[in-house]
């Protein structure tokens, strides 16, 4: 009797202990509480990141908060009221940071949370709708505070759908009074949202300051200043400093007879004017732009012969030289007219603009030679050459042609074509525009180039959407923006 007493008590003190610890486990699970050998649970919830940018404008400093899928750890999902909390925190935290600087240095934010392109979600079945982001470029309606800091805090947090679509304001007059310019109608049409006044389409010598270069080396490609280091914008971008740089129809004022309005002709190089008879009607245009391949010796008829602006990157135009070299291409056209606009995609297009300017050589990379090059001809000099801001160029991609192709593998390589940035550009510069050689609804009737000896069928790469683009210049011929020629 005296062995099993003890062992009888020990089972008891066993069986309570198992009750108790179960009576505790029961209640936990009803209260909710988590207990600390349970793993938490995972949820996407609304990660919140900081931007900033200044407005030109006001010279005020705004900040936008957008929100992002990011899987974090969690109990139980965020209320509406939760998100509140977390935006009101972040607001103590930016007023308590502005108050601590005389001048807030976000340089570190920015590199912190710089968002690479083809990370962010696309939102092209809305066109014609920005997204809910200030923008640099644009006059906010906004009561700005009387220290000048501007707290943006959304009641529902927005979806970061366009990348850097914050741009630097441009102060560039326009250069006519012409009674019905492009400008003026835009108010009028679906466009009008979408098409910023202001926005900078050419970048010179002003451009490349410490600020500016923090903000544009988040973007590569042609979007931004990411390939391009400090020392070759110095070296390069500094020499186009003049008004010829700066203003697309530099010649302009110096015309002794030039009309009411600016009339550009932008000539693409599509099979469409083959055989069109349209050569004559484009050179009676006060300016020409034609884009990489523009061969146009033996088809003046169809095209014409006049070249004020030859747009290109290097590498399009030695694409060209290469594919339609056996067609008689020998590289950009060469005359006293003609200006070159770069649409920079890397430090190769910089560092060959300055070696044609100046007539010095290129000692490295794929233009390296033993003497000056020579695509430009001998007498050309640096107010013969302009390149796009990359401001714009993100611009268009933004907002006129954002492709659905950025929901697909392609997003990292997709790009408007380089004859889409020219005549968008037109469309922001000239007072009226008329397109020809781009692509219609008709395009299978037709080769791919104008200068095809033999019909080729028209071959759609995946780095460009040459399907919506050809949606966006019927649209712009239907609002009167443009006048696109369809050979109908």
């Amino acid at each position: 009797m005296m062995i099993q007493l003890p062992r009888r008590l020990l089972l008891c003190f066993i069986a309570v202990v198992g009750i108790g610890l179960l009576a505790l486990f029961v209640v936990c699970t009803a209260l909710q509480i988590q207990t600390p050998w349970e793993k938490p649970t995972r949820f996407h919830m609304k990660h919140y990141r900081l931007y900033y940018h200044k407005n030109n404008i006001h010279n005020s400093l705004n900040y936008q908060l957008y929100s992002e899928n990011e899987e974090i750890i969690a109990d139980d999902q965020l209320s509406s009221e939760n998100e509140l909390e977390i935006i009101e925190k972040l607001r103590q935290n930016l007023i308590n940071k502005l108050s601590s600087h005389n001048k807030p240095d976000i340089t570190e934010d920015l590199e912190r949370n710089s968002v690479d392109q083809s990370d962010l979600p696309d939102s092209s079945n809305s066109k014609y709708t920005q997204p809910d982001i200030t923008n640099l470029n644009t006059n906010p309606s906004r009561t700005v505070p009387e220290n000048g800091t501007e707290i943006i805090i959304p009641v529902k947090p927005t979806m970061a759908e366009f990348f850097g679509d914050q741009y630097a304001v441009d102060d560039v007059p326009s250069q006519t009074d012409c009674p019905n310019n492009i400008r003026k109608r835009v108010p009028q049409t679906n466009f009008s949202e979408m098409f910023l006044q202001t926005i900078p389409v050419l970048q010179w010598a002003k451009h490349f300051t410490p600020k500016e270069y923090q903000r544009l080396k988040r973007y590569g490609g042609s979007h931004g200043w990411g390939n391009v280091s400090v020392d070759v914008f110095v070296f390069s971008l500094g020499i186009l400093n003049t008004s010829a740089n700066r203003l697309m129809f530099d010649d302009w004022e110096q015309r002794k007879s030039r009309s009411q309005c600016i009339r550009c002709a932008v000539v693409g190089n599509g099979g469409i004017l083959n055989g069109s008879k349209k050569g004559k009607e484009i050179d009676e245009h006060d300016y020409v732009f034609r884009v990489n391949g523009a061969l146009l010796k033996g088809f003046e008829e169809d095209v014409g012969s006049r070249t004020s602006f030859y747009t290109f990157s290097t590498n399009t135009m030695r694409n060209s030289m290469n594919n339609y070299g056996g067609l008689g291409y020998r590289g950009p056209p060469v005359t006293e007219e003609t200006r070159y606009i770069f649409l920079p995609d890397h430090d190769r297009d910089y560092i060959l603009m300055r070696a044609a300017a100046t007539h010095t050589v290129i000692e490295k990379g794929p233009e390296s030679s033993k003497t000056p090059p020579k695509y430009f001809g001998e007498n050309v000099t640096v107010k013969n050459f302009k390149m796009y801001h990359p401001d714009f160029v993100r611009y268009l991609r933004n907002r006129f042609l954002h492709s659905s192709r950025l929901k697909t593998g392609a997003r990292k390589i997709y790009r408007p074509t380089t004859g889409a940035v020219m005549l968008l550009a037109a469309l922001h510069t000239c007072d009226q525009v008329d397109a020809y050689g781009f692509m219609t609804p008709n395009w299978t009737s037709f080769s791919d180039h104008y200068y095809d000896k033999k019909r080729k069928p028209v071959i759609f790469y995946a780095n460009h959407d040459m399907q919506m683009e050809m949606k966006l210049w019927k649209e712009l011929h239907e609002a009167g923006l443009i006048n696109l020629f369809t050979r109908n």
